[in-house]
């Protein structure tokens, strides 16, 4: 569940000499840093700005549109330039944290042994129909996605079917593909999502989540595509191991020795201990679900419960404390590079803000958008808000800060506000599993075991896919005046 190991990106294939070595893009702490450099760069360059921030919907705070004012520069200094990291871990810390209790509770579980059992039991039941399990997962991830709006919710997946998608004989790129690229439908359609619809029609002062029908048409869309290639790699994966982009990666290798054997060995019979650990398991799921969904619990809330359920699970199979602690221990240290790589993530924001350039950023974009032909706005307003959210990968916060810019620029640009607040939930969404400054989805990749520079190679064909189907939806809403 870690990125800290030699893998097929990192070293050179055997009998290949360096003059001969394909390129091969750098560690990802050497990607993160060079944008962090180039942030900082841009201090020197982008004139200084400033909107000033009022209160919003819900007592947020969002940007007066009309209130945009260039301000004296504050370039980032050698020792802003050396903060930015511990200042991003920081500021992400709730991912941070979070993560690394994925990682604890998850191992603690392993050490009960409830974690092969449900994977054998399981593997025997969808050994022949696992590609019909899988669309049916993504099915399901991308519904409760789209209702509720939890994209970090991939965290918790990834940990619960990657067992099992191994033992059926596919690889973890497909485990992080059904979690990452089902709720990432789900949450960039946002049939009826408070998180990015909710909010972005109440700052376009829009009746809350109209226009439903055709954001559901996109849900279907989207997520069917992201079946397709889901399904098509991993078929192709189970046919032949050598086509799986993490072939020759010894922990990819190491993860199948250890749960493959579930359809040829015979897993022992639960104990009592671990039947009334499995139904206390149940129970704090399903506890989990509650908060989320009643008590508005995120990441903070969900990282308690699950201590407390890796204490109480531990105890009730008949761990000691000594061992429920080393199991936690053992899990922080399986995920602790994916934990840093959200915090290093979240230190180019911490350079553009300390720099006073990103409100400056957000109004060229908006001046760039004002400048295209009628036609083209509403696919320009797709693409400045994918641009922004390399810089802000939040739902709420790039709405907070682009859609009262965006909701009166669409009026004057003969684009529909509901146009404009699809724009920004596409454009905000799919780049939310693009770009390495995302720090949730960093994360999910550390715990599935996938580099980045693997996942690009994945996800990116399906991502132009998207783009593609993104702009034919919105041309068809700029044509026919949706609202």
């Amino acid at each position: 569940m870690s990125e800290n190991r030699t893998t097929a990106v990192d070293a050179p294939e055997e009998g290949a000499t360096t003059a001969k070595k394909s390129f091969q893009l750098p560690h990802i702490y050497i990607i993160l840093l060079g944008f962090i450099g180039l942030a900082s760069l841009a201090t020197y360059l982008v004139p200084g700005g400033s909107y000033e921030r009022v209160d919003g919907p819900d007592g947020r705070t969002t940007i007066d549109p009309g209130s945009f004012q260039f301000i004296d520069a504050n370039p980032i200094g050698f020792t802003d330039f050396m903060v930015a990291i511990p200042q991003g871990l920081m500021s992400a810390g709730e991912v941070v944290f979070f993560t690394l209790m994925i990682g604890g509770v998850f191992m603690v579980l392993r050490a009960t042994g409830l974690i092969e059992l449900a994977v054998d039991k399981l593997t025997r039941r969808f050994a022949s129909r696992s590609l019909v399990m899988i669309a049916l997962l993504m099915m399901t991830f991308s519904v409760i996605a789209t209702l509720i709006g939890t994209q970090e919710l991939s965290l918790v997946y990834v940990p619960v079917i990657l067992p099992l998608i191994i033992a059926l004989r596919y690889d973890s790129v497909v485990a992080a593909a059904v979690a990452l690229c089902a709720t990432t439908a789900g949450f960039s359609a946002g049939v009826l999502n408070p998180i990015n619809t909710g909010l972005g029609q109440q700052l376009s002062g829009l009746p809350l989540y109209s226009g439903w029908a055709l954001r559901a048409t996109v849900l279907v869309a989207i997520l069917s595509t992201a079946i397709f290639f889901v399904v098509r790699y991993a078929r192709k994966v189970q046919r032949d191991p050598a086509l799986s982009l993490l072939a020759g990666d010894a922990y990819e290798a190491s993860k199948r020795e250890e749960f493959q054997h579930a359809l040829t060995e015979q897993t022992p019979a639960a104990t009592t201990r671990q039947k009334l650990a499995s139904i206390a398991t149940l129970g704090f799921l399903a506890l989990l679900v509650f908060g989320v969904l009643q008590q508005g619990w995120f990441m903070l809330e969900m990282a308690g419960l699950f201590i407390l359920m890796g204490a109480v699970v531990g105890l009730i199979a008949g761990l000691s404390g000594t061992e429920i602690c080393d199991a936690f221990n053992k899990g922080f240290r399986e995920v602790l590079v994916g934990a840093l790589i959200a915090g290093v993530a979240r230190g180019v924001a911490v350079v553009l803000e300390n720099g006073q350039i990103l409100d400056t950023i957000v109004h060229g974009l908006g001046n760039l958008v004002g400048g295209l032909p009628v036609v083209l706005a509403a696919v320009g307003m797709f693409f400045a808000q994918l641009m922004f959210n390399f810089i802000v990968p939040s739902g709420s916060g790039q709405a907070l800060v682009t859609m009262p810019i965006m909701a009166p620029l669409s009026d004057v640009l003969d684009v529909t506000r509901q146009t404009a607040v699809l724009a920004y939930q596409l454009g905000d969404g799919f780049g939310n599993i693009l770009f390495p400054t995302s720090g949730y989805f960093m994360a999910t990749l550390a715990l599935a075991g996938v580099p980045w520079q693997k996942w690009i190679r994945f996800f990116f064909p399906l991502f132009l896919a998207w783009v593609s189907i993104a702009l034919a939806f919105l041309i068809f809403a700029q044509v026919t005046g949706w609202s």
